[in-house]
């Protein structure tokens, strides 16, 4: 069954983008209206982010947004051909140098964002950064349960030279590429929901009592590195511009918890920014403090 999904998306994502967006166009109408696919959620979860915003102004970011998520899908698919002359052009990286200069040390870096605008076309990193041989690239992801559908998300993430990370692994991965002598350039997607086990903290986020992942936080004192915000723009359909913004370059001098926090005030100034960028269909906010604890 793989391969023949494999198969169908590759031949798929042959079809140039302007085509694929028409296909987009057509998906939406009946994801929005007929399926109504977790309209609920994204209503709910639009509410209580934006009380001061009256219901039409919602409305309108939630037909936006689901507008945006058929595109997501086809842009997804279209990882399995796109040719890296097309990607370079598509998705731009803004503060490379930066980057490169704080990383200069030998130190490695570590990537905060959000499921925000693409989020899978940021695995072309490597490609803006691969002229230094002593960088490892690689992000951080949860296996899904259904492994057909993670087998092919495998796939299209390391398209691009960077490397899939499961989450329970990143401590021994990263320990590896330092016994190789390689400095590391890891991106961390953090604004889900933390399982019961995982490494937590609650905060205000988006006007809610929010429980949040503190594990890029906890690696990053740990191992020293340098830490960004990447901070996304859809600057058209099919264009994005990702700008790389210092969070800090000596984390284990910060207060406990003060980088978590710093990356979820920057990923709630860009929510609001542009709104229907955002993955509002997950179901952010389904445990409450006292389950949780």
């Amino acid at each position: 069954m793989y391969y023949i999904v494999d198969k169908i998306c590759f031949l798929f994502s042959l079809l140039p983008l302007w085509a694929l967006y028409f296909f987009s166009d057509i998906v939406y109408f009946p994801l929005y209206y007929c399926i109504r696919y977790r309209r609920k959620i994204v209503r709910k979860n639009l509410l209580n982010a934006f009380p001061e915003k009256d219901l039409k102004v919602i409305i309108k970011i939630e037909k936006k947004f689901y507008s945006f998520f058929c595109d997501y899908i086809v842009e997804t698919i279209k990882l399995f051909s796109i040719s890296e002359k097309n990607i370079r052009k598509r998705i731009t990286f803004e503060g490379v140098e930066e980057v490169i200069k704080q990383m200069s040390n030998d130190k490695s870096c570590i990537l905060n964002l959000g499921h925000y605008c693409n989020w899978e076309w940021i695995t072309t990193i490597p490609l803006h950064l691969s002229n230094n041989n002593n960088f490892s690239f690689g992000q951080i992801y949860q296996p899904l349960q259904n492994k057909l559908f993670d087998k092919l998300f495998l796939k299209i993430r390391s398209r691009f030279y960077a490397q899939n990370i499961p989450r329970k692994s990143i401590l021994r991965r990263i320990a590896s590429m330092k016994q190789n002598n390689k400095q590391f350039v890891i991106g961390f997607i953090s604004d889900q929901t933390p399982q019961h086990s995982s490494d937590q903290r609650w905060i205000d986020f988006l006007n809610q009592d929010t429980c949040v992942f503190t594990g890029a936080e906890h690696i990053a004192r740990k191992t020293q590195s340098v830490v960004f915000y990447v901070d996304i723009k859809r600057l058209k359909r099919g264009y994005y511009n990702c700008k790389f913004v210092l969070l800090s370059a000596k984390p284990h001098e910060l207060p406990e918890y003060a980088l978590t926090n710093m990356y979820f005030q920057h990923l709630e100034n860009t929510i609001r920014r542009d709104p229907p960028y955002w993955l509002w269909s997950h179901n952010r906010w389904k445990r409450p403090r006292t389950i949780i604890n």
